[in-house]
């Protein structure tokens, strides 16, 4: 089963700490975390154990620990810090060709557990790739994200 202390500490060297870059919609952010999920809050004096506390309520889901593969609970955790939890999920979806519907639930926890898991991980990440050029062409103004985007996609 799988393990957040392990899939966090993934997703906190991909965020990496303070930045605020003003074309990023996220705008000043730390650890990943944006101004707008912790309103009032100094970003750039939140520490790794608020940011670690943080994404334990509101990113990692209660059926997340109960994927059998790590690697695939890893991905479908940094890739709903990235791209949003509804827009994860609905990839991983289709990776896994049922129901389109943005939440994790029994249904979806079966179909990733019964998928090969290096299959479903190449399949998934082949369809983030994709996602990430959509956000380009749709926003070009973030194109200068989609370089790292990817490195993270296919890390």
């Amino acid at each position: 089963m799988s393990d957040f202390k392990i899939a966090v500490q993934k997703t906190l060297v991909n965020e990496g700490g303070y930045t605020n870059d003003s074309v990023d919609p996220g705008g000043a952010t730390n650890f990943g975390i944006t101004q707008a999920d912790m309103p009032g809050v100094d970003m750039q004096s939140i520490t790794q154990e608020q940011a670690v506390a943080y994404y334990a309520e509101h990113y990692w889901k209660t059926l997340y620990s109960q994927i059998e593969s790590q690697d695939v609970a890893d991905k479908l955790f940094d890739m709903g810090v990235l791209f949003g939890i509804g827009t994860a999920v609905r990839i991983l979806q289709l990776s896994v060709e049922i129901t389109v519907d943005g939440a994790f639930g029994p249904n979806t926890l079966a179909a990733v557990n019964q998928a090969d898991a290096t299959s479903l991980l190449t399949t998934y990440k082949a369809n983030l790739v994709t996602h990430a050029f959509n956000v380009v062409t749709a926003n070009p103004a973030l194109r200068k994200f989609v370089a790292g985007w990817g490195r993270r996609i296919n890390s």
